[in-house]
């Protein structure tokens, strides 16, 4: 499942490291992904959203869960 995060206060190369970093510690992340300009992050994997926002919270910048194709993706599994 994909998760969409925006975060605010990142500004470089070195900004998307340390969010990506910080998401890939959290239990249930397979692959995250950050973008500076687009202010998100992507993260790949089953995590409890809570925790990937405490996840970017603890590496100093501010996150909010952004909800999109999640949806989609549980209701395709729900009809499997």
């Amino acid at each position: 499942m994909s998760i969409t995060l925006r975060v605010e206060d990142m500004s470089c190369d070195g900004c998307e490291d340390i969010v990506e970093t910080a998401l890939e510690e959290v239990s249930g992340v397979e692959e995250a992904s950050a973008d500076h300009e687009a202010n998100t992050a992507v993260v790949e994997g089953d995590a409890d959203v809570e925790d990937l926002l405490d996840a970017v919270d603890y590496a100093g910048y501010t996150a909010e869960f952004q909800p999109g194709d999640e949806a989609a993706d549980e209701q395709d599994e729900s009809e499997e």
